[in-house]
């Protein structure tokens, strides 16, 4: 026998064995958590989750509203992303000096507007009068701004212990996000509620024109932006997917106040919103706070789903974006939801293939045939409620091209597709996501954000603690078969990146 063979097969079953006792731990850990939780529901249909941590005298709220740019049409696209931004203006009372002097500005600011695209959209717009309307709005929103108490609900939240104040918008979902002393619990309740019963959405002008600029300098002047932005608009050609969160400039620059607000009645009622609390707290009292506070906001019926499916693609797509950069190459294969019994699989090929300093990209791409500097996967891009994309991404070296990176990317791919992965592979995929997901769960914060995250996404806040047995379930053989049935080549995008020489620019 050999020696040396029989060693590796011992150390494997040996690593094996450890792997199953921490993850047998792991999972009793997730279950006493899990019977931790405590759920209330209002009658208008809000969602609050809680779980009790009483060591330290501090909470973390999440708000998790279930929209994102995918529930966006054209016209408004970008408007979940402004109207994250707008949600940090206050209300009726506050970040105003006089609200109803102030209203009477916005209600006037509306309707010049209003007038101003009309003229714009004409055929021949009339310059002068066209430049008057301008000249007045400036004097309307300097006026509006006099009313205005500059981030008055930043500071008032600092001002009672708040380091935690954020917010951010993906495909899927926008959140709000907030960090405070414990004894502050009921005036959690009160602030968060006035924001969502009376929102006012004051210095919407200065606030698009900040979002504005963002889209400039993270897409428009960005070639890795330029390139995801153009990449996704090829990957997915009928879902909403397609557009970034950011939205198209010519929409951002035509939105107006009443889209939000109407946008706002649409997807932001309390049917639509769940709240994640984890802290410092007794969850019969976070959910008396909740009905006097939040049971005072009217009900209405949760959103229409996203009616569009992405089709069966045909072929194989490609987008070239010149810019002054290195080379950079995007591949991606269509994927289901994270729903879907396919989805942990498929984490494990991402993580496999492209994931960590072991990954087969990095081996393969960047330390044997120096082909690349960079190389990664990651499944669920650019989100995963709805089916989305396993993607890779490599960075050719110098003197290296695009089209040696695919080659070898393919090449480990048809390796899993024949071979599938090794013992040693799969285990440290199980291990790390184990780890990851606790490790996680460590913060009020992340768990407060996985809690409605389960709840929304998943379908249940429970199967956020079952993950760890899912991960446990999957073999080397399931890898294999979701590399067959996914990474096929017939829907794939590819994305890439070629240099722009100074002579091709001035030939444009």
């Amino acid at each position: 026998m050999n020696v040396k063979k029989g060693f590796n097969r011992k150390l494997v079953l040996l690593l094996a064995l450890v792997m199953l006792f921490n993850l047998s731990l792991l999972a009793q850990t997730f279950e006493t958590i899990k019977n931790q939780v405590k759920v209330h529901v209002l009658k208008n249909g809000m969602k609050f989750i809680v779980l009790e941590r009483h060591e330290a005298p501090v909470v973390s709220f999440h708000v998790y509203a279930d929209v994102g740019s995918a529930n966006e049409s054209y016209g408004i696209t970008g408007i979940s992303h402004l109207l994250e931004h707008m949600a940090f203006k206050g209300s009726v009372v506050i970040g105003t000096k006089d609200y109803e002097a102030e209203k009477k500005i916005l209600d006037e600011l509306d309707v010049l507007y209003d007038e101003m695209k009309r003229e714009k959209a004409k055929p021949e717009p009339d310059k002068e009068r066209l430049k008057e309307m301008e000249g007045k709005f400036e004097t309307l929103r300097k006026k509006a701004k006099e009313y205005v108490v500059n981030n008055e609900y930043f500071d008032m939240m600092m001002r009672e212990g708040d380091r935690g104040v954020n917010a951010y918008t993906s495909t899927d979902a926008t959140q709000y996000i907030n960090g405070l002393p414990s004894n502050k619990l009921e005036y959690w309740m009160a602030m968060t509620s006035d924001r969502f019963l009376n929102p006012v959405f004051r210095e919407f002008f200065k606030e698009r024109d900040v979002v504005m600029e963002e889209r400039r300098l993270s897409s428009e002047t960005r070639p890795m932006g330029k390139l995801i932005e153009d990449f996704i608009a090829v990957a997915f050609k009928a879902h909403p997917y397609h557009h970034s969160v950011l939205g198209h400039m010519s929409d951002l620059e035509r939105i107006t106040r009443r889209d939000v607000r109407e946008y706002f009645k649409k997807f932001y009622g309390p049917s639509n919103l769940t709240v994640g609390i984890v802290g410092d707290v007794k969850a019969d009292e976070a959910f008396k706070l909740a009905e006097v506070y939040f049971g005072r906001i009217p009900s209405g019926p949760k959103p229409e789903p996203v009616r569009t499916e992405e089709p069966e693609q045909w072929g194989e797509r490609r987008v070239i974006v010149q810019a002054r950069s290195q080379p950079i190459i995007i591949m991606g294969y269509h994927c289901p939801d994270a729903r879907n019994k396919d989805s942990v699989p498929l984490q494990a090929l991402a993580n496999i293939i492209g994931q960590g300093r072991s990954s087969r990209l990095n081996q393969v791409l960047v330390k044997e045939k120096k082909v690349a500097v960079a190389a990664m996967g990651v499944s669920g891009f650019p989100g995963d409620k709805f089916p989305n994309l396993i993607v890779f991404y490599a960075v050719p070296s110098r003197g290296k091209t695009s089209a040696e990176c695919i080659e070898f990317i393919d090449e480990e791919i048809e390796k899993i597709k024949k071979e599938s992965v090794t013992p040693e592979e799969l285990t440290k995929f199980k291990r790390s996501q184990a780890k990851g997901i606790l490790s996680q769960m460590k913060s009020n914060s992340n768990m407060a954000a996985l809690l409605t995250y389960a709840d929304v996404v998943l379908g249940d806040w429970k199967l956020l603690f079952d993950q760890v047995n899912e991960i446990r379930a999957v073999t080397a053989e399931d890898v294999k078969r979701v590399a067959n049935k996914y990474l096929v080549k017939k829907h794939r995008t590819i994305g890439e990146i070629v240099y722009e020489t100074a002579k091709k620019r001035k030939e444009q």
